[in-house]
This record gives C-alpha cells, sequence and structure tokens, in this order.
C-alpha cells in the first residue's frame, strides 16, 4: 500500500493526489496535523532518504523558527522533525521499501504509472 504523508492545503501533496487519482492509484493519506511521526519512524525513512532531503529548509516554519541561525548537526535536525512535522519536505511517499520525497511528476511515472 501507497502511504502519502503531508497536509492537505500542501500545493505538492495536491498535485500527488491528482496524479494518483488520475492514474487508479490507490493510496493512504496520513496527514502531519493529526498524526504525529515519531523518532523511530523517522530514523527509518532517514536511512531511505537522507536527513537533509527530508527537511524543508525552504519553508515558513523552518524560517519562523530561525533554524537556520542555530547551525543544527543531524541529530539537532532530527530533534526538530520530531518535535515540529510541519518541517517535513512535503509529500513523504513511502512505497514498498522505497521513499520518495517531493512532488516529481517524471520520477512518479517512472515508479508508479507502469
Amino acid at each position: 500500500m501507497i502511504k502519502i504523508y503531508g497536509i492537505k492545503t500542501c500545493g505538492s501533496v495536491r498535485k500527488a493526489f491528482d496524479f494518483m487519482n488520475s492514474h487508479d492509484i490507490a493510496f493512504e493519506f496520513v496527514d502531519f496535523k493529526t498524526t504525529k511521526i515519531d523518532t523511530p519512524k523517522i530514523k527509518e525513512w532517514i536511512s531511505k532518504s537522507s536527513i537533509d532531503v527530508l527537511l524543508n529548509t525552504k519553508g515558513t516554519k523552518y524560517k519562523t523558527l530561525n533554524l537556520k541561525e542555530l547551525n543544527l548537526n543531524d541529530n539537532g535536525k532530527l530533534e526538530w522533525l520530531a518535535k515540529e512535522n510541519m518541517l517535513f519536505k512535503r509529500p513523504v511517499i513511502e512505497f514498498g521499501d522505497k521513499l520518495i520525497v517531493g512532488f516529481d511528476e517524471k520520477l512518479y511515472m517512472e515508479i508508479f504509472a507502469k
């Protein structure tokens, strides 16, 4: 089962929904606003991607928390992601043993629309 993590109001998440729906691909949605992503899950994601891919340094939450000034190491980044799920780049998609972060239509076509 494909799981899409994000928030419903995010443009990239909506694009992922539209892609999946237009290709008749079933998925489960997990809302960051109502479901807290814990440290073990984040560590699992990091093992499939990287902390720097998962952490959205261009987002409003990152900027309003002034995290750039903290010069966070990987442990600090992990702590902040566990504390504030709105810091994740969206969408985060679990598919089998794969993790896809962000919306990339070409990549989605290669992976999902076979």
